[in-house]
């Protein structure tokens, strides 16, 4: 039981429904925002989009056939019956009885006088327009349920007011609870001030911890200076098997200058997909390691972080460097050796996963922390790696794109590096748009592929449903079972266990699948150069970054590779995608075209995860919620409930 089951009318079972939706707390629940709003008025029968109210006028009868089942009674609506007809919604039955008064909505045939109601309303809606806030949903709780829960959680639990009140009086904003009831509960489609209020508290808290963190980096920034063995790293960049390109080596000069600096290194590396930032890093290592420090790398998931410690093997295959992988999947007995290798000194390098922050791994001598995919971790996970060593140097890697003004904000705490060219050697990926009734020719090329050798991705169509992810994708896989009974497939989702998931990557790295047809779950950064083909359907329904980085999967090598959107939309995002092969182009794009949504196109963790606010919409609020920040921030103990948050947040007592 929970804080949640504290609240009157929730019980334990609906608290673990609500748990599904990320929802644990009081403040959790107030602030689970409606994506979109349902605005209903009263029309005439004789609408496009019909809005009638009307009275049951006969008893009510289901038919079923094949999957479906229809609901259909008699209605009166003004001074004509009408015959009202529902498909898939039998479970209304029990709450429809004659004489009620219900609305409609749906469209009117005058000829057969025959009303298709695409939604039934349990109620006269009036004369008034009415608006009804629309929630993403767990199967067990309606939206009019969480609608009430949310009601019960704004009456009886206590709001804090994060803003200042010198901030509240100077903008004027309007009383929290007030602004949260009209969000929840909106008596006009006008809700621009209660949003603004509370996409400023969001972004003014963002705001706080990033400021904060750079006044400390500022504060505590000196570290220890590093001696570039220049002989050394040029030798070893000449044994590389590809040449570094003109950004790798220009991001390589900032990383060294900030090395041999007495100021701790805090630099973002900004690259897009396939763009060499991971060499960078490596060579980084290994600058650190000629200066007799150890470095630390943390991933995202363990087939990135195994990917990386692979990787090194082989880069390092002649050099007496000792590099040691630490998961969670490792064993009781390893950790322990790797444990105390690492507090001895005689482990130089280390890779893994969150399992690196635990508070039992501890360095002799912790100069380089680098982490992949840095967007992935939140605040509290990076500072808890930082705080590892003896005023070690950060590096933070992303594959995300973004365009610089925002990048200057969002992570202001950072000094940033920017890799847009391409390894040589690598051909542009081809982006092809094609048709749904094109699918013999996309079967064709997928064939040409795999006759080549080489392996292809199949994204499915974005699942809105979670429960029906699995069987999408078995149907999708039994489709193209039936069109390449000799290959191998193997499928890729949301709902499968971990170890699972990393079996099948395995076993498509090595060779051993042929086509894996997955939904977005492809990891960022998996790099199988076998992989020359992504085939994207329903490329409509996915934002631009996603589709950007889904077709980074391919392309990792000298092939010539190929991404193809099937749609039978017109897009401009697709049409984008086919255009350009440049992902900060494509990130600009995306801020313009999307406005509000995931920032990345993925879901996010850590303090990117946005509730109401959106950066490309509200960018101006962000600079302002900045600026009122840094100044809240030198008079900070005057506000410990703020205090309280920004500690809270880098796991401070």
């Amino acid at each position: 039981m929970g804080e949640l089951s504290l609240i009157k009318g929730i019980g334990s079972v609906t608290e673990e429904k609500l748990n599904k939706l990320g929802i644990n707390t009081s403040e959790d629940l107030i602030t689970y925002y409606p994506y979109r709003y349902e605005v209903l008025h009263k029309t005439s029968l004789y609408d496009d989009l019909a809005v009638v109210s009307g009275t049951i006028n006969s008893s009510i009868n289901i038919s079923y056939f094949k999957k479906m089942n229809s609901l259909s009674f008699r209605c009166q609506v003004d001074e004509k019956i009408v015959n009202v007809v529902i498909y898939n919604r039998s479970f209304l039955k029990p709450h429809l009885e004659v004489g009620q008064a219900i609305t409609l909505i749906g469209k009117y045939d005058i000829k057969k006088n025959h009303f298709t109601a695409n939604d039934i309303k349990l109620e006269d809606i009036g004369s008034k327009t009415r608006v009804t806030p629309v929630y993403h949903l767990v199967k067990g709780i309606t939206n009019k349920n969480l609608n009430k829960y949310i009601n019960l959680a704004l009456t009886n639990s206590y709001i804090v007011d994060y803003i200042p009140n010198e901030i509240i009086k100077e903008k004027k904003f309007m009383d929290k609870k007030t602004a949260l009831l009209e969000i929840h509960n909106p008596t006009n489609t006008n809700l621009l001030e209660q949003k603004k209020r509370c996409k400023y508290e969001e972004l003014f808290l963002f705001m706080l911890k990033i400021n904060y963190l750079k006044s400390e980096n500022n504060k505590d920034n000196k570290g220890y200076s590093k001696k570039i063995d220049n002989t050394k790293i040029n030798s070893f960049i000449k044994k590389l098997p590809f040449e570094l390109t003109e950004d790798q080596n220009k991001a390589l000069d900032e990383i060294f200058k900030d090395l041999e600096s007495e100021k701790r290194m805090n630099r973002l590396v900004q690259g897009d997909v396939g763009s060499g930032k991971t060499i960078v890093a490596i060579i980084s290592m290994y600058a650190m390691y000629l200066n007799g420090f150890q470095s630390a790398l943390m991933a995202p998931t363990e087939i990135l972080a195994h990917q990386h410690y692979e990787n090194m093997l082989k880069l390092f295959k002649d050099y007496d460097i000792n590099i040691k992988e630490i998961l969670g999947s490792t064993s009781k007995k390893e950790r322990e050796e790797i444990k105390k290798d690492l507090l001895d000194g005689k482990i130089d390098i280390v890779v893994g996963t969150h399992a690196l922050i635990q508070d039992d791994i501890n360095f002799s001598n912790l100069g380089l922390i680098i982490t992949d995919e840095q967007h992935r971790f939140g605040v509290v996970q990076r500072s808890n790696l930082r705080n590892k060593g003896n005023l070690p140097d950060v590096l933070y890697l992303s594959a995300t794109p973004i365009p610089r003004t925002y990048a200057l904000t969002i992570y202001g705490d950072m000094d940033i590096s920017i890799i847009k060219t391409r390894p040589s050697g690598r051909k542009e990926i081809e982006t092809l748009v094609m048709n749904n009734s094109d699918i013999k020719e996309v079967l064709g090329k997928i064939n040409d592929e795999l006759v080549k050798g080489h392996q292809v991705y199949i994204v499915s169509p974005l699942i809105e449903n979670e429960e029906s992810e699995e069987q999408d994708i078995v149907n999708l896989k039994r489709k193209f079972s039936l069109a390449f009974k000799t290959r191998n497939i193997g499928v890729l989702h949301g709902k499968m266990a971990p170890k699972e998931k990393d079996k099948v990557m395995n076993d498509f790295k090595d060779k051993k699948i042929d086509i894996l047809i997955s939904t977005t779950v492809i990891e960022v950064g998996v790099d199988v150069k076998n992989a020359t083909m992504m085939v994207i359907f329903d490329a409509h329904k996915f934002g631009l970054s996603t589709l950007h980085q889904l077709r980074g999967r391919v392309g990792r090598n000298d092939l010539q590779s190929y991404c193809i959107l099937v749609s039978n939309r017109e897009s401009k995002r697709l049409e984008i995608m086919k255009n350009t092969n440049d992902g900060f182009e494509v990130a600009e794009e995306d801020f313009k075209l999307r406005g509000s949504g995931d920032l990345f196109g993925i879901k996010q963790s850590g303090d990117m995860n946005f509730k109401i606010a959106s950066i490309p919409e509200d960018f101006d609020l962000l600079n302002e919620a900045s600026e009122d920040s840094k100044k809240i921030l030198q008079k900070i103990d005057t506000y410990p409930i703020l205090k309280g948050i920004i500690n809270k947040s880098l796991n401070k007592d």
